[in-house]
């Protein structure tokens, strides 16, 4: 009881001090606590649950989601788990969805509240790894007391938010675990896991929210395979990762109005009766390609003579 009533007293010290250390991430998050969702430290309770129903509700409106997180919850569960870890994919409203875990844990975890139907938001259950990933939007980790709640300091986690395919936040992903011998380090490498975990679940969902098109990579700084735009037949972006959108300075109005990925890429614009010699030129390098250079079955596939394909060949410089 000595050690909880030293971890209230420590959460209310630390946000009420004016310093660095006290400016840091997690005494932000207890300062919300305290401030706007007028919780107490002291308190020992679970989080707050949405009935089944209502928890239907949620995973009905988040289906996509889930059918594009389950293999990386399962592959991530497949490297974690037996190191006494549980994994929790919830909604952007904190909302647990999905959950993985060994069965010999299940009771300890369901007690904390690591469950599906559980409210992981700081206005719930104070600061804690999934609902300050959603609160201030970036990869968090809670590391035991730096939980705001007495009744969760034997928790360790970290958590990183998913976006969906409008780089609007739509997920988060957690792995948790009670272990007394999780450290920083341990920690910094579970973060490190979770983080390309939900990285490739957004991948999945932006590949998911544009059955068809052309996908192309973004030359950044970052991770490459964070920055992707979907392209249409006509070249026209149709939608742009989060990172691609930073890197390119792109929001939903530009891309509604109709973006060529070669302005988008900021690639040297031909004039525009260049275009449409290398758009003709594209076409019949096409055509031919896919009957292995036969002329007469390319002239077939365009709808045109063999002599007048053979007309344009000479005119664009392909023989």
């Amino acid at each position: 009881m000595h050690e909880l009533a030293a971890h209230a007293e420590h959460v209310y010290t630390s946000a009420q001090r004016d310093s660095a250390a006290a400016n840091s991430s997690v005494v932000a998050s207890w300062r919300r606590c305290i401030a706007m969702h007028r919780l107490s430290p002291e308190q020992m309770r679970p989080p707050i649950r949405v009935s089944e129903h209502e928890l239907q509700e949620a995973r009905d409106a988040s289906q996509s989601l889930i059918a594009d997180a389950s293999v990386e919850l399962d592959r991530l569960f497949a490297t974690v788990g037996k190191s006494g870890c549980c994994l929790i994919l919830s909604d952007h409203k904190g909302v647990a969805l999905e959950r993985r875990g060994i069965a010999g844990d299940d009771r300890h975890f369901h007690e904390l509240g690591l469950w599906p139907g559980s409210i992981w938001t700081e206005a719930s259950i104070g600061t804690n790894g999934i609902g300050t990933a959603i609160a201030d939007e970036r990869p968090v980790t809670i590391l035991r007391d730096q939980h705001f709640f007495s009744s969760n300091i034997s928790l360790s986690c970290t958590t990183a938010p998913i976006r969906d395919h409008r780089g609007q936040l739509a997920a988060a992903l957690d792995i948790s675990s009670c272990r007394d011998d999780v450290n920083e380090v341990t920690l910094g490498i579970l973060a490190q896991m979770v983080r390309d975990a939900a990285l490739r679940i957004e991948v999945n969902l932006f590949r998911s929210a544009f059955p068809g098109a052309r996908f192309l990579v973004v030359p950044t700084a970052g991770n490459p395979t964070a920055a992707l735009l979907a392209v249409d037949r006509h070249d026209l972006v149709l939608g742009a990762t989060r990172a691609a959108r930073l890197a390119l300075k792109l929001d939903d109005r530009r891309l509604s109005a109709g973006l060529p990925a070669a302005d988008a890429l900021q690639e040297q614009n031909p004039a525009p009766n260049q275009d449409l010699v290398d758009a003709e030129r594209a076409a019949l390098l096409r055509a031919l390609s896919r009957t292995s250079g036969n002329v007469s079955q390319a002239a077939v596939a365009l709808g045109m003579s063999r002599s007048t394909l053979h007309r344009k060949m000479k005119r664009l410089n392909l023989h």
